[in-house]
């Protein structure tokens, strides 16, 4: 057994984002020790993405596998959640684990990747929502959902998506096929939820604070194409807060 897919969730509040940057605690940094002092052995972690600082997930997927082509990971695929949970704090849980062919990436054979975003739209912050969701401080009315919802139709299909990626961002290819994309309630929670091919840097986050212009009226929801169109970071929204994006579901044709 030489290379599993794992599927994992973790609360990011107290992490440097997933990819390892030295000494500073990160997903990577957890997993890659997890994996070491469960398995016996040097091990390779490779993440399906990056997150940021505060960023959440729900379906994260890497994959693990010694270093040395020589070592072996030895306990049952089965066992490997428990296994590694136990060497994981509290914050990371290990769902899934499965072996995969040594050709499979879990970056590159990405199918879709389906991120949601959490919006609290009350005057009233929730102390205990703090690291989970963006505190809009205004109630979104029916009507302004249904905006957002208009809106959200025209990120839809294949387009350079450079008007919503991070300035100074170093990625050239900025074509995405975004499959789905709208914004519904679920109790004092309002979710954006969007599915793509693959997402540019701060591209979910920047959509939010699109979004949410329309609903504040400054952005009307026909503009969303000329926006995308004009790839101009300046046009779109704000940037919204971190901590209220997950990472729900990353598929694979496996």
């Amino acid at each position: 057994m030489s290379k599993i897919l794992l599927t994992i969730a973790y609360d990011g509040t107290n992490y440097n984002g997933y990819q390892l940057q030295n000494d500073k605690p990160t997903i990577a940094l957890m997993l890659n020790q997890a994996a070491r002092e469960a398995f016996g052995v040097e091990c390779k972690v490779t993440g399906c993405s990056r997150t940021d600082s505060g960023v959440h997930a729900l379906g994260f997927c890497a994959t693990v596998e010694p270093k040395n082509e020589n070592d072996k990971i030895t306990v049952p695929v089965s066992k490997i959640p428990i296994a590694m949970n136990i060497k994981l704090p509290d914050d990371i849980s290990v769902l899934e684990a499965k072996e995969m062919d040594d050709s499979f990436h879990p970056r590159y054979d990405v199918i879709s990747k389906e991120y949601i975003y959490k919006i609290h739209d009350s005057q009233v912050p929730n102390p205990f929502y703090r690291n989970y969701v963006l505190e809009y401080g205004r109630k979104i009315t029916d009507d302004g959902i249904e905006k957002m919802n208009e809106a959200c139709k025209h990120f839809l299909g294949t387009h350079r998506f450079d008007s919503f990626m991070s300035v100074g961002s170093k990625i050239e290819d900025t074509e995405r096929t975004v499959y789905s994309a709208y914004v519904k309630r679920n109790g004092d929670i309002v979710e954006f939820s969007v599915c793509a091919d693959g997402f540019l840097y701060n591209m979910v986050r920047i959509m939010v604070g699109t979004l949410l212009k329309v609903e504040m009226g400054k952005i009307k929801p026909t503009e969303i194409s000329k926006i995308i169109l004009a790839k101009d970071r300046n046009l779109a929204g704000f940037t919204a807060k971190p901590y209220g994006l997950y990472l729900k579901n990353v598929q694979y044709d496996t």
